[in-house]
């Protein structure tokens, strides 16, 4: 990951520290070469007059979007910062969280590259957020005043009313106050955000930030969405169903909502049970046995599902074969279980047969379940703590190299940055 921090806009040279951005303004960037040009020259004619602010390009892109962004920053009266990622962890979500770990401002402005999200809306989001004390500001197309209009297509509108209920329906008391969870384009306290809590997944970073932050205290502000100045839009198919897991990883973030979850997945597996009895016993095998062999198919079902569902994040602790010899030896123990359990509940404590079955089947599922977690899918002794410290180094490898062997293009046109001097603040800095 390469970094360079620009300073441009016509001034004389000065040893001055200049005074820190009021707004950090991250723009998570992937083939935008067409349109970062015209971003720029958007937020220089809004923003630096009405308030300081800085821009934090993080860079996804396989093409010269990075050289066309260091170009067009030599005529920006700001500082501008290119962070170009080798590998795109998180998708466009993963970017905006980087771009929050190196903001220096107090305020952090999410918007997009292709020129859909007006920057004259920037000093708008921050006075309403000083204003009304609001931790999180959104920029909705929803309000009175607002508009989506530079959606393409009808295809477009109904994904984006899909999704708009969808999310609202599953998270309703976190997205209170909240009509355009889907906006890419808000304004953050950076006090409100722990970057290492976050865990994006594709590109809707504001429903992250409404879930996981829980920022205190939320105003909006209508838009009218923009047609794209450049190129096409990058949602496809596969981001919609990287969404669609990025709300199931969110809605089962509690072990309350997994173990729902993995109680609806367990009621799923009864189909291919009865069918694989069916099936064996048609083909002439005793029923005893075809219980046996037909249950195995449940397993089986029951565990793709909690792999792609549930459990997803938590695979690469153990080997596919591991996982799946744990799991089903916990789900035939708890058909072994069940039984005893049902003869002890009837004759020492003299329950009837019905309610006893049930206590079973509820005692039961909750031990699997338990077990699940803590056998299957939790980390082995000493794999977090490494990979903590893996973790570690890398990001301290990284400023590193920061530091050391990428070069930062300071451009004398603006504000001559001396290295040293007392109070001047770095992104490398701010981002270590």
């Amino acid at each position: 990951m390469s970094q360079d921090h620009i300073l441009g806009g016509p001034a004389p040279l000065t040893t001055e520290v200049p005074e820190p951005g009021a707004v950090t303004v991250v723009v998570p960037t992937y083939n935008e070469s067409a349109n970062v040009r015209q971003l720029l020259r958007q937020i220089t004619e809004s923003v630096p007059a009405r308030l300081p602010c800085e821009v934090v390009f993080v860079d996804d892109s396989t093409d010269d979007t990075p050289d066309v962004i260091r170009a067009a920053a030599r005529d920006c009266p700001y500082p501008v910062t290119v962070l170009h990622r080798d590998e795109p962890t998180g998708g466009l979500g993963g970017a905006v969280v980087e771009g929050i770990r190196t903001a220096g401002s107090d305020w952090v402005v999410v918007m997009d590259g292709d020129c859909q999200h007006p920057p004259s809306l920037v000093p708008e989001l921050v006075a309403t957020g000083e204003r009304t004390g609001a931790a999180l500001v959104v920029a909705s197309r929803y309000i009175k005043g607002g508009s989506r209009a530079g959606l393409a297509g009808s295809y477009r509108v109904a994904v984006s009313r899909v999704a708009t209920w969808l999310t609202k329906s599953l998270f309703p008391r976190r997205l209170h106050g909240i009509s355009d969870p889907m906006s890419g384009f808000f304004a953050i306290r950076r006090s409100a955000v722990t970057a290492e809590d976050l865990k994006p997944l594709g590109y809707k970073i504001l429903l992250e930030l409404a879930v996981r932050a829980r920022p205190r205290g939320v105003s909006e502000v209508p838009f009218v969405f923009q047609d794209r100045f450049a190129g096409e839009s990058k949602s496809t198919a596969r981001e919609g169903l990287r969404f669609l897991r990025h709300l199931a990883g969110l809605r089962t973030a509690s072990p309350v909502a997994r173990m729902v979850v993995f109680g609806l997945i367990g009621a799923t597996g009864f189909l291919p049970n009865l069918l694989g009895l069916w099936g064996l016993t048609a083909a002439g095998m005793h029923y005893v046995p075809a219980e046996v062999v037909a249950n195995q198919f449940g397993v089986a079902w029951n565990f793709l599902l909690i792999e792609r569902l549930l459990f997803r994040d938590r695979r690469r602790f153990r080997r596919w074969w591991d996982r799946l010899g744990r799991f089903a030896l916990l789900a035939n123990a708890d058909l072994l279980l069940r039984i005893p359990l049902i003869a002890l509940l009837v004759g020492r404590f003299g329950m009837e047969a019905l309610s006893a079955t049930a206590l079973a089947l509820v005692t039961t599922f909750v031990l699997r379940f338990i077990g699940t977690e803590a056998l299957v899918y939790l980390p082995r002794r000493g794999t977090r703590g490494d990979q903590e410290e893996s973790g570690s180094t890398a990001r301290e490898s990284r400023v590193h190299d920061h530091d050391h062997d990428h070069d930062r293009d300071h451009i004398t046109h603006g504000t001559h940055e001396t290295p040293g001097t007392p109070g001047a603040t770095s992104s490398e800095g701010r981002a270590a």
